[in-house]
């Protein structure tokens, strides 16, 4: 299955802002019924037969962000416009991504943080050079919030001015 990250809307059937119940409801849609993973949490993620995980995150009754962990094989894809996000290097899709938008290093941590979308890609460690290394070369997770997810309560409040 493809899932298309379309920000800052959302992916597939999991849209951003939309109810907590409806949220579940969608996550539960994908989970494969004739394989069914026994790490399943209702409510918080489902892993699909791929080893591909699906996260909902939500605050105040409505959906935030959703995550996904790459999975173990390729019968399920994660795309941002034609970039597998899983399938090639860290190093192609940050530059895929410059394409599109700006794609910035978080200066803290392993990954790389679209804010303008938001689209965040972080793997363990980096470890460009060596396609062996999985974990340090292909990024391991990504995230799609709503513009403004990673926010200080000083930016949240800079953010709110600019949109009044």
């Amino acid at each position: 299955m493809d899932f298309l990250l379309e920000p800052p809307a959302g992916v597939g059937p999991l849209r951003i802002g939309m109810p907590r119940h409806d949220a579940d409801a969608a996550l539960d849609s994908l989970r494969d019924p004739s394989a069914p993973s026994a790490s399943d949490r209702p409510g918080q993620h489902v892993f699909r037969p791929s080893g591909l995980m699906v996260s909902v995150h939500s605050m105040q009754g409505v959906l935030q962000a959703v995550e996904f962990a790459r999975p173990l094989d390729t019968t399920d894809r994660v795309l941002f416009h034609d970039l597998d996000v899983f399938a090639l290097p860290a190093r192609e899709v940050v530059a895929g991504m410059r394409e599109h938008t700006r794609i910035e290093a978080d200066p803290e941590e392993p990954a790389f943080v679209a804010p303008d979308l938001l689209l965040s890609f972080w793997r363990p460690f980096e470890a460009d050079d060596d396609p062996d290394d999985e974990q340090g070369h292909y990024f391991a997770r990504v995230l799609l919030a709503r513009p403004g997810y990673y926010d200080t309560p000083a930016e949240a409040e800079e953010r709110l001015r600019r949109n009044s």
